[in-house]
């Protein structure tokens, strides 16, 4: 870790109310999220209710202009059984409840999101493009229409992709690189080379410079992903690396859940709770109960 960053601060500042959703979460169900501890809400049985109530803590962001998403190890942290939460993941999933993103920040990172958040955030983006009065949109739309609806799948071909978008009309390649440079497509890259490679995992929407990225991209085919995610996807990865050595820096390696999450990271936009789950759901943290509550502790190797 870079000496510059300095111990975790505790937190005081206060999130805004997000959006509701009706469909997602319920007024008198999750109105005092945000006030619960991660220890009064750190398990759940059922893998929607899990799903709401992290959509509903998801932290406000300030300027980025991202809808809320759940890790999928966020999931693991809450749930015991795993095997459990993927089959319900692939049920919501096939009824197009929501719909899940490979991420670019590790092998297994998975984010899933609300289909209704997901179509917000295509709408978001081309509000945008049309504020900067750029023309012909329409694929956008055939994207919703034809694609989304569709391919549930984390990944699509040129050439599906392709046949998807004619349902609506006669397809350009300028289209393709239009759903490109909006962030909803990113080509796929082989994560396990670059890391034999010793090449850093990047959003590879500005790959053109680098030969070695270039030639692990597979021009055929592309990753679904989130618009406007990527200054999020770079906190997610700093912040992990942050929480992680200020726990080794501990003389024990651990500390009294209810502290830890009075904490501030410095590097990440996301808040602790945010953290928490993650490294603890994707095994890099436990927890211990004690008669004095949760300890979160390093996971030995």
């Amino acid at each position: 870790m870079n000496k510059k960053i300095a111990e975790l601060e505790p937190t005081t500042s206060r999130k805004r109310p997000r959006e509701k959703n009706s469909e997602l979460e319920s007024e008198n169900d999750f109105d005092e999220s945000h006030s619960l501890s991660l220890e009064e809400n750190f398990t759940f049985s059922d893998t929607l209710m899990a799903l709401r109530m992290m959509h509903a803590q998801f932290p406000d962001i300030g300027k980025v202009s991202v809808q809320p998403f759940v890790l999928r190890s966020q999931l693991y942290s809450s749930i015991k059984d795993r095997t459990q939460v993927d089959r319900d993941l692939e049920s919501l999933r096939r009824d197009r409840v929501l719909r899940i993103f490979k991420l670019n920040t590790g092998q297994d990172d998975h984010a899933i999101m609300f289909m209704d958040d997901y179509l917000n955030q295509i709408d978001r983006v081309v509000r945008k493009m049309e504020e900067k009065k750029q023309n012909d949109l329409t694929v956008f739309e055939w994207f919703k229409v034809h694609v989304i609806q569709s391919k549930l799948d984390t990944s699509i071909s040129h050439q599906e992709l392709c046949t998807l978008l004619s349902l609506g009309g006669k397809v350009k390649e300028d289209h393709v690189s239009q759903l490109i440079s909006a962030g909803l497509l990113s080509f796929i890259i082989d994560c396990a080379l670059c890391f034999c490679l010793s090449l850093p995992l990047c959003d590879t929407s500005g790959v053109g410079n680098t030969l070695e990225i270039r030639q692990l991209i597979d021009q055929n085919m592309y990753w679904f992903s989130i618009p406007n995610v990527g200054s999020v996807l770079k906190g997610l990865s700093q912040g992990r690396k942050e929480l992680l050595s200020f726990l080794n820096r501990r003389k024990y390696k651990e500390m009294m859940l209810v502290s830890l999450e009075k904490k501030r990271l410095r590097l990440s936009p996301l808040d602790m709770r945010f953290h928490l789950r993650d490294l603890i759901g994707s095994g890099y943290l436990k927890t211990v109960q004690t008669p004095s509550g949760l300890i979160v502790r390093i996971a030995k190797d």
